[in-house]
């Protein structure tokens, strides 16, 4: 009996110790799923809430946008508090944009009246916007050059006489938008002896508030012309690059950058934009071809075709040597061009300074010549104007 019931506790005892044994081991591998489990949990807990940072960041980034677009729709508001009261439109949209041609439903006979006493339709370019958008006519490889970072400044002189206020605004604001702020130094507004009584408060008013600092507005007391006007920017210029413009263009994105480093690298040359065309009634942008500007015998100035040396390079960004200019846009050196005698003030009829710096510049051995700028009657491009 002794005997049996030894083996008997001995069994008892083997079992345990098994059962024991298998439940450790249970135990152990629940142990490791928990673990697993508890990995698998924190870790789904991690993307979730990485996608919820994911989803606030998507939802700041989107309400900062909103406020952004209300902040730009509060500030051209504010901008428009000077431009509505004189009938005008400032800020992206609208008539016009992109270039395109506009047209207006209502062709009154105030609109007749303007066409005759501007030349072009005044009321239309009321309502476009003085920030609307134009094409960029560029050549493929301007649009890829780098120009130096130690440009010259440069002043921009607009020649004006009773030109319609939105025509003369929309050029102040086209080179303030495409103008990098550090090389644009002053705005020059020579009215030469305007009649228009808009071209004296509203736009003396307009240009101080909206752009303080920058615009100075020059007033002849008596009806110089064109030559002598363009000689009073001159002597109110102050920066060592002057360029003198029509007050009816608009410029484009990378006008100034090339003409400054072409009068950077040589100080002796005149730059010519390239000028594209603002048709007068619907003031839609249009490109015109490469061209040189030469004169016949009866010294006339004309768009002539490149020289041949020129068309042999099949490089449309390289710049045009031209004996001659149209003269309604030009970029010189300030001090190269008081050293050249500037323009004529003797002339009096129009055309003469079409074919005097050409003579004046290569008498002196030195060249014009033209890079791309658009204006209406015209625009400006890389250079382009537009006109």
């Amino acid at each position: 009996m002794a005997v049996a019931r030894k083996i008997k506790t001995l069994l008892t005892v083997n079992i345990l110790v098994f059962v024991g044994i298998i439940l450790f081991s249970v135990y152990c591998r629940i142990q490791d799923r928990s673990q697993e489990l508890v990995q698998i949990v924190r870790s789904a807990e991690r993307r979730a809430r990485s996608r919820g940072a994911k989803v606030g960041s998507l939802a700041d980034r989107e309400s900062i946008l909103q406020r952004l677009d209300h902040l730009e729709e509060v500030v051209y508001n504010q901008l428009n508090g000077l431009a509505k009261p004189m009938g005008l439109v400032e800020g992206p949209g609208g008539l016009g944009q992109g270039g395109m041609a506009a047209t207006l439903r209502d062709d009154s006979h105030e609109s007749e009246t303007k066409y005759e006493e501007y030349g072009y339709n005044a009321q239309l370019s009321d309502r476009i916007s003085l920030d609307r958008s134009i094409p960029d006519y560029r050549p493929k490889k301007c649009k890829q050059m780098t120009y130096p970072d130690d440009l010259p400044q440069i002043s921009v002189v607009f020649i004006f006489v009773n030109e319609a206020l939105s025509v003369i605004l929309r050029s102040v604001h086209s080179v303030v938008n495409h103008t990098p702020s550090h090389l644009l130094k002053e705005i020059i507004l020579v009215d030469d002896n305007s009649d228009n009584v808009e071209l004296k408060f509203n736009l003396d008013q307009y240009v101080h508030k909206r752009y303080p600092g920058l615009v100075k507005i020059v007033r002849n007391n008596k009806r110089e012309g064109l030559i002598r006007a363009r000689i009073q920017g001159w002597k109110a210029a102050t920066s060592p690059v002057v360029g003198f413009f029509d007050a009816h263009v608009e410029f484009n994105i990378g006008w100034v950058e090339p003409a400054l480093t072409r009068i950077k690298e040589d100080r002796k040359r005149i730059i010519l934009p390239a000028i594209d065309n603002i048709k007068y009634n619907t003031f839609e942008v249009q490109q015109y071809a490469n061209a040189a500007h030469g004169y016949n015998w009866g010294l006339w100035c004309m768009y002539i075709i490149p020289p041949q040396d020129w068309l042999d390079k099949g490089d449309e960004s390289a710049p045009i040597r031209t004996p001659a200019m149209i003269g309604c846009s030009f970029v010189v050196d300030r001090e190269y061009f008081g050293e050249i005698g500037l323009l004529d003030p003797g002339m009096e009829v129009y055309g003469g300074e079409n074919i005097e710096l050409g003579m004046r510049v290569s008498s002196k051995e030195e060249t014009l010549s033209s890079v791309h700028v658009q204006r209406v009657l015209g625009s400006l491009w890389p250079s382009r104007v537009a006109v």
